[in-house]
């Protein structure tokens, strides 16, 4: 583990703007800094919370442990993202877990710490629940979204997903395992082989091992709108 420049890291302003210099400087000197693996888990589903964690660089999945041994992606979290917030402040014991899927640097500060902050300043309070609203928003709306949409529409959306909102570029490594994207849209890992291929023969994409290439984007939006 290493410690936090809190004076030269943007997180200063993205999440504590809202506490006073006092308090910052105690949060700078207590809060730490880790860094996982790709494939690490950072967070395990039914471990007691004990720290108030954000993404400081970074990929990772928040996932569900559901029937049959299986598991449900419900959020792919990048730099900047609160990876416990969503249970932070509702139990004490975490309701999912979280893996590292690229080297990942994760910032702590200690959960009493957050929530006597919480307490005493309601500009920081309104600030959190501000960021737990969004970010159950956009579950909600990727959930609803996935839901909608049939195999081909699925993967295209996890696709497009990946190029515009994660890499902001067509050509990326994926991130994620066949058998994931198919934890993510609730499909088989052998449906979504199986797309892909489609999609590599059409020529709406290209794949290099990992490596994936949009070479018609609006075919593939298309896809995904109307799947």
């Amino acid at each position: 583990m290493t410690g936090c420049n809190c004076e030269n890291c943007e997180l200063k302003a993205l999440f504590f703007q809202n506490v006073p210099e006092t308090e910052l400087v105690f949060l700078c000197n207590t809060r730490h800094e880790r860094i996982y693996k790709k494939g690490e888990t950072i967070i395990e589903q039914g471990a007691e919370i004990k720290e108030f964690s954000y993404l400081k660089t970074g990929l990772v999945k928040l996932f569900k442990h559901v029937d049959n041994g299986k598991n449900q992606i419900i959020k792919i979290a990048g730099p900047l993202d609160l990876i416990n917030l969503l249970s932070i402040f509702s139990d004490r014991y975490f309701q999912y877990s979280v893996t590292a899927l690229e080297d990942t640097t994760v910032c702590y500060v200690d959960i009493e710490t957050v929530k006597e902050m919480v307490k005493k300043n309601g500009n920081f309070a309104l600030d959190l629940l501000q960021k737990m609203s969004r970010m159950t928003d956009e579950i909600i709306n990727t959930t609803l979204e996935i839901s909608r949409k049939n195999l081909r529409g699925g993967i295209a959306f996890v696709l497009l997903y990946f190029a515009r909102s994660v890499y902001k570029n067509n050509t990326f490594e994926l991130p994620v395992s066949r058998k994931e994207i198919a934890e993510f849209i609730e499909m088989t890992p052998e449906n979504v082989i199986r797309i892909l291929s489609e999609f590599r023969k059409d020529g709406i994409i290209r794949i290099n091992g990992k490596e994936i290439s949009i070479s018609d984007e609006r075919r593939l939006s298309v896809i995904a709108d109307l799947g």
